[in-house]
Formats: structure tokens, C-alpha cells, sequence
């Protein structure tokens, strides 16, 4: 039997979503959630024949995230996504508690030992951002939202801002890494020149800062390190910007240097992260330094000591 779509409920739904994107900008999350959460909630609502959700709750919640398990057959990160864009749905823009979720059918998250690369394997390659993963312990879009300013050479130190959980913290320079990364940010700060000249040259800023620093988006030190290739629009502002580099572009890089080198053990961009963490362990840090520099809370043992692998390292 086919829906009827009445005049009113067709007005409601992009109002609807409208709501969903204002309350998201207002929390400053970043563009790739607002894309995500948006997908989720129109897909819920086609599930259930275009319902608006005011109409429904917790079974229905239920009914949709079970679909994507068993029917869709997803990842679980992808579910947990579903159901974190539905939850945000309801409690920032409906004002609507949801319950418990008796009947919904989790994604089991697949039991995998983190990959750790040798220090042979990791030094064998040759580009500057994955070496940050690696000499840093950045995570993937860390590396790429880097701003100059928080490269510090004098106390060979990176600072992340707003990083997971939304927290700051300070990890390590490595010294192998200083000249290659001085010389590099050269070649930056002349294709920076040449946007300003052009017209050009202003960075996307989080918050209000452009309202409060009307010079900063286009000043040196808020340039991404990584900015990407070619200049694009904001879908946002609509204003013409160089954005950070794309993050699928570094993942395929990272795998066609693992093909190139023979490598048989899966290894992306996360790869390094785990191996960071291991051979810090490896060398004596102590656990609660390397939880420090990875930005993991605290209790929340590190790679290396994650899925049962024993913890007599820890006790170095």
C-alpha cells in the first residue's frame, strides 16, 4: 500500500532537517557529522514511510537500527553513528527522551588485534604526514586540521586542539622530522603568498574568532600545514577557501606505499598510531606518558596493552 504524502508532512520534513542543522552548527561540530547526521535522520524517517519523527519513539528507533544490522548487514561503527544522530535528533532538536532500546539487534564489533608495524616497516616511508602519525601519534584528521602556529620547533612539540573529546593536549616533534617540516612549510607559506595575491588566502576558523580576529583567517600562523591542492568553496559560507588536505588521498597514498613495499599485514593510517604507542612502551615510556600523548583517557590502556595482550610491559 503506498503512503500518502500530504502537502503539510512534504513542509515538515525539510523544516525538520533545517532544525537538525542549526543545532549542529550551534554545537560547532564539524561539516563531515553535520553530512552524516543528516543522512541518518532522512533515511529514518524514508524507513518509516516519511513519519515525522515527533510521532515516533524508542520502537521505532529500534525497528531502524536493527533494519541497518540485519538487513543493510553495516559495520557496527556505522550503527553506533545511526543511533548517535537519531539520539542528538531527539534530544536537541525534539526536546524528547528516548528509553531504553529492548529489541535492538547490535552489530557485534569484529575481536582484531590492533596492527603494530616493525620500526624497519614504518621508516621505510617517505612522506612527511604519514611520518606524523607515526613520529606523533596523530590521529588521521589531527594531522590534517595541524595549523602552523601549533608546530612548535623550539620545544619540538605539536599542540592539538580540539582533538577527541574535544581536548587539547601536546605530543612529541620528532627531531628526524624538523628540517624536512621547516622545508616544507617554506614551499606552504610561498603557495600562501600566492592566494593572497590572487585574492585569496583565508582559512576556515572554528567559532566566532573570524567575528573577533577579522585578520587572523588570512594571517600565516592559522594556515593548515596540510593544505589541500587546489582551492574549493565552503559548502557552508559558499566563500572560495584552501581547505586541509583530503583525507582519502593520504589513506590511498598510505596503501599503495604498503602494496609497493611488500607489506602483507593490513596497515592504514591508524596503523601507525598503534605502532607509535608500541614502541614508546617498547623503549620504556611509561603508560600513563603514552596515554598522555595519544589524547586516551585516563584508565584507557594504550594499543599496545588493548585485547588481552599482557601487560608485563606496563610494569617497566
Amino acid at each position: 500500500m503506498q503512503t500518502v504524502v500530504t502537502p503539510q508532512l512534504e513542509r515538515m520534513k525539510p523544516k525538520l532537517l533545517d532544525q537538525v542543522r542549526d543545532a549542529i552548527r550551534v554545537k560547532h561540530y564539524s561539516i563531515r557529522t553535520e553530512q552524516a547526521y543528516l543522512h541518518w535522520v532522512r533515511s529514518f524517517i524514508l524507513f518509516h514511510k516519511k513519519r515525522h519523527p515527533a510521532e515516533m519513539a524508542e520502537a521505532e528507533i529500534s525497528q531502524f537500527l536493527t533494519h541497518l544490522a540485519v538487513d543493510r548487514k553495516v559495520a557496527a561503527s556505522t550503527q553506533n553513528q545511526a543511533l548517535s544522530a537519531l539520539l542528538f535528533l531527539y534530544s536537541q532538536v525534539l526536546k524528547k527522551e528516548v528509553g531504553e532500546f529492548e529489541n535492538l539487534q547490535r552489530v557485534r564489533k569484529p575481536s582484531r588485534l590492533p596492527v603494530v608495524l616493525t620500526r624497519e616497516e614504518v621508516n621505510g616511508q617517505e612522506w612527511l604526514m604519514a611520518s606524523l602519525l607515526y613520529g606523533s601519534g596523530l590521529r588521521l584528521m589531527e594531522c590534517l586540521r595541524l595549523r602552523v602556529k601549533d608546530v612548535d620547533f623550539g620545544y619540538q612539540q605539536i599542540v592539538v586542539r580540539d582533538g577527541k573529546g574535544q581536548k587539547d593536549r601536546v605530543t612529541m616533534l620528532p627531531a628526524a622530522l624538523t628540517e624536512p617540516l621547516k622545508r616544507h612549510l617554506e614551499k606552504i607559506q610561498a603557495l600562501h603568498q600566492q592566494d593572497l595575491r590572487e585574492g585569496f588566502g583565508e582559512v576556515w576558523l572554528p567559532d566566532a574568532l573570524p567575528e573577533k580576529y577579522p585578520r587572523a583567517p588570512k594571517e600565516w600562523g592559522w594556515q593548515y600545514v596540510f593544505p589541500a591542492r587546489n582551492r574549493s568553496t565552503d559548502p557552508r559560507s559558499g566563500k572560495v577557501r584552501r581547505h586541509h588536505h583530503d583525507e582519502d588521498g593520504l589513506q590511498r597514498a598510505v596503501k599503495q606505499a604498503v602494496r609497493a613495499a611488500g607489506l602483507t599485514k593490513p596497515a592504514s593510517c591508524h596503523t601507525f598510531r598503534h605502532s607509535f604507542a608500541t614502541h614508546l612502551l617498547e623503549a620504556g615510556y611509561d603508560i600513563r606518558t603514552v596515554q598522555e600523548l595519544l589524547g586516551t583517557p585516563s584508565g584507557s590502556p594504550p594499543y599496545a596493552l588493548r585485547k588481552g595482550e599482557s601487560d608485563k610491559r606496563a610494569r617497566r
